[in-house]
């Protein structure tokens, strides 16, 4: 479809409205929605927590509330309009409803009970409806919530900090710190961004995290932690107990360990091991179904690399600090190759120095 400079503009601060929800609307994608008449914007607005308004109700509102006529006006939206009665009703008889004539959406939606449905609707009211514009960055908006719908499966974010030498801490174990206050604080973003967080039983054990986020301006968000902990060897007094809600994620059954960290607050989730290693994709398909958009993953290099390994990474965020550590822990376990072609091949998205360290966005090709 064909659009204006104008038409490209109005989208792109509709894009800018969809990222001020980006903690807080999971399981729900991040939406924001235009109204504009005659070159004037009417009303504004983006998705709200789960179980409230969603863009377009919000922009409609904001209209109403300046004594804004929106009938005959054009809705910019980054995201087809729901049409089936959820936690709240369909959106797209909310525009029909107020009289719109005309829809401009990024995307059409993933979830198989809108699919189109939202775009059938609205033309079927009379409403001019074109889509396409800016689908790239309004999909990048939601990485989980598309994958999610497509997969079953959460988007996987795996974040590391090393030296440029690609050492993550010294022999005896000490790590902290290699980065600087500003990268660690730009992780902590990263963090924000997920619906869950997971580490390993031997990131517990060796540094006794807390796994919050810690953001000058505070958050209101903190996501759901999981440790994988094959043998239940989470001590009932580990400090990632606090907080935000904890699921253990086990294979062995043992009846009193179980009941220990239960009464510590814990959730417990067993799944099956593969060569002595909790299933992976089965966790990705369980957190999936549990609704969950986007995984933060901050581990070792053991499980870090196990996560490679099985296909189950989206998206690697690396810091590398400027320091040389000579010798100590490295970033992955990996299984050796016997050639360079058989090497994990990734797309890099973004490349920037932050605070003294150089941030890497990258991918593997098959997701970027």
């Amino acid at each position: 479809m064909s659009f204006s400079t104008q038409d490209r503009a109005w989208m792109q601060q509709a894009l800018t409205l969809a990222s001020k929800a980006t903690m807080a609307t999971s399981p729900n994608p991040r939406v924001g929605c235009l109204i504009v008449k005659d070159g004037q914007i009417l009303g504004q607005g983006y998705t709200q927590p789960v179980g409230q308004a969603h863009a377009e109700v919000m922009a409609l509102r904001d209209a109403a509330s300046h004594g804004k006529d929106v009938r005959g006006a054009t809705a910019y939206v980054t995201l087809e309009p729901c049409s089936h009665f959820g936690r709240t009703p369909p959106c797209a008889n909310a525009l029909i409803e107020a009289g719109v004539a005309r829809v401009v959406a990024a995307l059409e939606d993933a979830n198989p009970q809108v699919a189109g449905r939202g775009f059938a609707l609205l033309r079927g009211a009379g409403i001019a409806v074109e889509y396409g514009l800016m689908a790239h960055e309004a999909r990048e908006m939601n990485l989980g919530f598309f994958k999610r719908m497509e997969t079953g499966m959460p988007w996987v974010r795996l974040k590391m900090a090393a030296s440029l030498d690609g050492l993550t801490a010294l022999p005896n174990g000490q790590s902290q710190w290699i980065t600087d206050a500003v990268a660690r604080e730009d992780g902590h973003r990263w963090r924000a961004r997920a619906d869950a967080i997971i580490t390993g039983i031997g990131t517990v054990l060796a540094d006794d995290p807390n796994m919050n986020i810690r953001l000058p301006e505070g958050s209101a968000h903190q996501p759901r932690k999981f440790v994988l902990d094959s043998h239940l060897r989470t001590p009932v007094n580990a400090k990632i107990l606090s907080g935000a809600p904890v699921t253990i994620v086990h294979s062995v059954r043992d009846e009193q360990l179980e009941s220990a960290l239960q009464q510590a607050g814990a959730h417990l989730l067993c799944l099956p091991a593969e060569q002595g290693q909790i299933d992976l994709p089965a966790l990705m398909l369980a957190l999936g179904a549990q609704h969950i958009n986007e995984v933060h993953l901050e581990a070792g290099a053991k499980l870090s690399g196990a996560f490679i390994t099985a296909q189950c990474v989206d998206e690697l965020i690396v810091y590398l600090a400027p320091k040389l550590l000579g010798a100590g822990m490295p970033m992955f376990a990996l299984p050796a190759l016997q050639t360079v072609a058989q090497a994990t091949q990734l797309h890099v998205v973004d490349v920037r120095q932050v605070g003294t360290a150089i941030r890497i966005v990258a991918r593997p090709q098959c997701t970027k």
